[in-house]
C-alpha cells in the first residue's frame, strides 16, 4: 500500500496486511488531526518512506511522537516510543485500503458535536 501527504512531500510504502482502524478521541488526537484520530498500523519492518523530505516530527509525549508534513500541515504518523510498530492516518492511504474501524479509543473524551454511533467498541482511558 501507498501514502502521502496532500503535497507529496512525504510518501511512504505499508506492506500488508494492516491492522484495522482504530479511531482514537483523546484530547491530543483531537487538537492534532482537528477531529478524531483514524488511524491503522504496521510493523517497522515492513513500513518505508519513500520521501521524507517534508516529514518532521513532534515529540508530543513521553511515550510517543507525532508524524506530519512540514511543508502542508497533514497529520501522518504516530510511532511509540517503545515499540516496533507505527501508527497511519488512514486517510493518508491510496484507495480503496479495504480498512474497516474495528474500536473507538478514550470515547469519553470524544467532542461534543458528535455521537458515537457506528456500533463498534468503545474503550475508555
Amino acid at each position: 500500500m501507498r501514502g502521502s501527504c496532500l503535497c507529496g512531500a512525504v510518501t511512504f510504502e505499508a506492506e500488508p496486511p494492516l491492522r484495522p482502524v482504530i479511531a482514537c478521541h483523546c484530547t491530543q488526537c483531537r487538537k492534532t488531526s482537528g477531529h478524531f484520530w483514524a488511524a491503522t498500523a504496521v510493523p517497522l519492518t515492513r513500513f518505508k518512506l519513500t520521501n521524507e523530505s517534508g516529514l518532521r516530527w513532534f515529540h508530543a509525549s513521553d511515550i510517543a511522537r507525532r508524524g506530519f508534513c512540514g511543508t502542508c500541515g497533514a497529520s501522518l504518523f504516530w510511532e511509540p516510543k517503545d515499540g516496533g510498530t507505527i501508527s497511519i492516518a488512514a486517510g493518508s492511504l491510496e484507495g480503496p485500503t479495504g480498512l474497516e474501524i474495528a474500536e473507538h479509543w478514550y470515547a469519553e473524551d470524544r467532542g461534543d458535536y458528535y455521537d458515537i454511533t457506528d456500533g463498534k467498541p468503545c474503550k475508555h482511558a
